[in-house]
């Protein structure tokens, strides 16, 4: 039975789209149950609707707190009873209860290589930005479980890019987020295969 998967997003859509193309060439023994982002304006919703996926917009404002944003996001996922959560671009932190709710059953993924260039503040261009100014030599991205620390949680895959001399952010960011395609349905294809097993810190692929 296919594993029922919702995915959370704050903008293009783009990492979404990469695992809606996946799961339609067979990569992924999966189904796209629910899209639902916290800005209304965000093109992963149309991407959803397109595909005829329920798209869902949770209001941080309209919700009035933190926990109660986030209990809306967890009634949203019972609801649909998703086997697995992933975090394409999605920007707000993870309630407790959330992760408490799906332990080791949510994937995120990061524009660098955690532990370098991640926590708190560090997400899109900011991170890129980041990496140049510290002039780094490489960089790229993760995937990895979700824990209730910020890209605190275990590595399932990453994969590295070089950073050059004549990067600005956005170049870079267009380097990193080609590798963002590729391992983030990858580590979601294991998933549904029942492939990834965790053994305290680290993530191990079995056959």
């Amino acid at each position: 039975m296919s594993t029922r998967i919702a995915v959370l997003c704050s903008g293009g859509g783009t990492n979404l789209q990469a695992i809606l193309d996946a799961i339609d060439a067979g990569e992924i023994d999966g189904e796209v149950v629910l899209v639902l982002a916290n800005a209304s304006r965000a093109y992963a919703l149309e991407r959803a609707r397109a595909r005829g996926v329920e798209a869902v917009f949770v209001s941080r404002k309209q919700a009035g707190s933190a926990e109660a944003f986030n209990d809306e996001i967890l009634r949203q996922l019972l609801r649909v009873r998703a086997e697995l959560v992933v975090l394409a671009g999605y920007l707000p932190i993870v309630g407790p209860q959330v992760v408490a709710s799906f332990p080791h059953r949510i994937l995120n993924i990061h524009p660098a290589l955690i532990p370098a260039f991640c926590g708190v503040g560090m997400y899109g261009h900011h991170v890129h930005e980041a990496v140049i100014a510290y002039g780094a030599k490489v960089s790229g991205a993760t995937v990895h479980f979700v824990d209730e620390q910020v890209d605190h949680g275990c590595i399932v895959m990453q994969e590295s890019v070089p950073v050059l001399e004549t990067d600005d952010a956005d170049a870079l960011a267009a380097r990193v987020l080609t590798v963002e395609h590729r391992i983030l349905p990858r580590s979601v294809s294991l998933f549904c295969a029942g492939k990834l097993r965790v053994d305290g810190r680290r993530v191990f692929v079995v056959e």
